[in-house]
Order: C-alpha cells, then sequence, then structure tokens
C-alpha cells in the first residue's frame, strides 16, 4: 500500500479533507464570479493555517472544498475563520445583489459537513489492518 505522504519535524502525515459549506437558506446565489473571489479569500486564509487547497467548486447554493492539512491545523479555527472571511468579502463586493434573499449578513448556514478524505477506501484499509501479524 503506497501514500502520497507529507512530513514534520517528528511525524509522517496524509491528511485531507472534502468541506461542504452551505448558502444560508440553500439560496441560489453563487456563480463563477463570486466563487473565484471566494477561492481568493480561501486562499489568503489557507496560507495563515498551513492549509493547501486541492481543488474547490461549486453550484449554486454550495461549494466544495478539497483541502490537505497537517495534524497540528486547529481544523474547526480554520474552518470558521474561512466561513467569517469568505461571507465578509462576498457581503461586501455582492451584499446589495441578494440582501433581499440573505438578511441580517449572513452568508453562510452555521453548519458544514467535513469528510476525511483517504488514498485508499476503507474497507481496503480494514482489509490491509486485518492481515497485519497474520502469518
Amino acid at each position: 500500500m503506497e501514500y502520497d505522504l507529507n512530513s514534520g519535524s517528528h511525524s509522517v502525515y496524509s491528511l485531507d479533507y472534502h468541506l461542504i459549506l452551505v448558502v444560508k437558506y440553500r439560496r441560489s446565489v453563487l456563480n463563477d464570479e463570486r466563487t473565484e473571489l471566494l477561492r481568493r479569500a480561501t486562499e489568503q486564509v489557507s496560507e495563515s493555517y498551513d492549509v493547501g487547497i486541492k481543488d474547490m467548486e461549486h453550484d449554486e447554493d454550495h461549494v466544495h472544498i478539497l483541502f490537505g492539512a497537517s495534524p497540528t491545523t486547529e481544523i474547526i479555527k480554520y474552518i470558521n475563520v474561512l466561513k467569517s472571511a469568505t461571507a465578509r468579502r462576498i457581503n461586501e463586493e455582492y451584499g446589495e445583489e441578494y440582501k433581499d434573499r440573505l438578511w441580517g449578513g449572513t452568508f453562510w448556514s452555521p453548519s458544514y459537513c467535513l469528510i476525511s478524505t483517504g488514498q485508499v477506501s476503507l474497507d481496503k484499509l480494514k482489509e490491509y489492518v486485518e492481515q497485519q501479524g497474520v502469518v
């Protein structure tokens, strides 16, 4: 089994995540232009948290972000700062266009979906672990 690994001073790791952020009330306000602004803001926040954005795509009411992190990354803090910073940028630039559908200056739903990803399936990993120690 081969992994694409990163390393720190005392660790070797592969930590990749799939984050889904949903627009408040699932309003259809995202488009390519707005997502490009979100992408730039996301990259700025990510640099300060040593998070690498691998991919980012959107639908009209939600965005998918694939990112890699280190074991020392405070994931919850990163997500909260990311949501705040991107909402602020979107509201500054486009808030007037959708204020009748997203009132109160809130852009993102308070919830999010975070899924850890792997380079192999869970079934394959379980099989590999179960085979350890079997002679």
